[in-house]
């Protein structure tokens, strides 16, 4: 399905892709993608060159990339407060988003699920944390919270929703629209698990300008060629590692380690040190 723009008017069409398919499934045909239509013959003529373009890594043994959307602005990686922070998990997320070319920030869905407003705090500052330079927002599609700075932050560019399966992105696509955009089901709050409710990416209007890329649930965020990326997630290790004493010092048990002197210090967390490896 293709949507064409007219002047003001905006229909749904279908073409057929065959004109621009290659066997490279990073070059297929995505959701994001401009195309160049001919309309009367029913044919995709072109694709036009992608701003942005996410890729992971596919689950097969075989090393190639997957393309999940194109020309993307921001990357919203929505996590569930169902449960423990998978600070890893996010950063792998952030690395993927960096890479690509968008803005990522974070939204904590759920959050009416934290009673205490010290720990909701304390989950944030733990995000922020994970996500140096990234906007984490606390969000509620029950309750409303955040929606409207959520809201504000997206309008006027295309976004794409990122997140494990029961993230809560299609309630929350649902809570950005102000009507039920995406069908949604009921994920147990013990452990975040149920089935699949997006299985295809939506390409979805937002009221108040730009568009929103709904996506179903990732459940492995293999990274793919995202050497940036990793870079610009780790960069406080990144700057860190331009003080050691050899230049390609693995920050293990090499001496003159300024990595390694920030962690026995306590300015770079131990965890952070082991996610970056």
């Amino acid at each position: 399905d293709l949507v064409v723009a007219a002047g003001d008017t905006v229909a749904t069409v279908q073409g057929d892709t065959s004109l621009v398919t290659t066997g490279d499934p990073v070059a297929i045909m995505c959701t994001g993608d401009w195309a160049a239509v001919d309309r009367e013959q029913g044919y995709v003529r072109a694709l036009l060159p992608r701003r942005t373009a996410f890729v992971r890594s596919t689950s097969s043994k075989r090393s190639e990339g997957q393309i999940l959307a194109a020309n993307v602005d921001h990357a919203v990686i929505a996590v569930p407060l169902t449960g423990e922070l998978d600070l890893g998990r996010i950063e792998r997320f952030l690395a993927l988003a960096w890479e690509s070319g968008a803005t990522p920030l974070v939204v904590l869905t759920k959050a009416d699920l934290v009673t205490d407003p010290a720990v909701l705090d304390h989950l944030v500052a733990d995000t922020e944390g994970a996500a140096p330079g990234v906007l984490v927002l606390a969000v509620s599609a029950e309750t409303g919270l955040g929606v409207d700075v959520l809201g504000a932050v997206l309008t006027g560019g295309t976004a794409v929703l990122l997140g494990q399966s029961g993230a809560g992105k299609s309630t929350l696509a649902n809570a950005l629209f102000g009507a039920a955009a995406q069908h949604v089901q009921t994920i147990r709050d013990r452990d975040g698990k149920g089935r699949h409710t997006t299985t295809t990416r939506n390409l979805l209007p937002l009221p108040h300008g730009g568009v929103l890329i709904d996506t179903p649930g990732l459940r492995g965020v293999g990274l793919w060629d995202a050497g940036n990326g990793v870079a610009q997630v780790f960069a406080e290790v990144e700057e860190l590692a331009e003080e050691c004493r050899f230049h390609d010092c693995g920050h293990v048990a090499e001496p003159g380690c300024a990595v390694l002197a920030a962690v026995d210090s306590g300015a770079l967390p131990e965890r952070r040190l082991a996610s970056y490896r």
